[in-house]
């Protein structure tokens, strides 16, 4: 958060930062009844995108951890029975690191252009959310993904994973927050200006 000279935290972060987990919080809900194969299709990353991008890295990487802990109480019960430890890590570390990241990315482009620092921290959110999904996938849950590929006839565990877990999500996630964050950061940038 963005602290004023005297050590205080501005009330416009505050009231930023709960507006937008409010609204992770909601579409984290609403989205768990999107489904894309087993797994709901994460809306979630629009608006933390648009908090790193406003309020920085730190925000971002909160809305991350405030996703990451709807995530847990809605929609990782089939990993949850697996291995508790592994769904806590990995679900943790891929919401809060995709945001850090995204703000991190922001951070770095928008001296070039605002528009285009928005545009590749929307990519690289769901790219880092679905990477460590990927990792924590391999690292704690291979024995029983790759029952599952099994049971509903993939040929591998690596196909189930691409094609049956994270293809149309990621790729649906992507198109999402590639869209509809630069039109935000633009909406919120008309605004200042009012």
């Amino acid at each position: 958060m963005k602290k004023r000279e005297n050590g205080a935290i501005s009330t416009n972060n505050l009231v930023m930062y709960a507006l937008l987990s409010a609204i992770v919080v909601v579409l984290q809900y609403m989205g768990s009844f999107i489904k894309m194969g087993p797994f709901s299709i994460t809306l979630v990353l629009v608006p933390i995108v648009v908090g790193a991008a406003i309020c920085g890295k730190g925000a971002g990487a909160w809305l991350g951890f405030v996703f990451s802990v709807v995530v847990l109480c809605t929609d990782s019960a089939p990993f949850l029975a697996v291995s508790v430890p592994g769904t806590v890590v990995t679900v943790l570390l891929k919401g809060t690191l995709a945001g850090f990241f995204a703000g991190l990315v922001f951070d770095l482009l928008k001296k070039r252009n605002i528009y285009i620092a928005v545009i590749v921290s929307a990519l690289f959110c769901p790219v880092v959310n679905t990477g460590i999904f990927l990792i924590g996938c391999r690292l704690f849950f291979m024995g029983i993904i790759t029952q599952w590929a099994t049971e509903l006839g993939f040929p591998s565990a690596g196909n189930y994973i691409i094609y049956g877990l994270v293809g149309l999500n990621f790729l649906a996630e992507v198109a999402v927050n590639m869209v509809l964050s630069p039109i935000i950061i633009r909406l919120v940038n008309i605004r200042k200006k009012i």
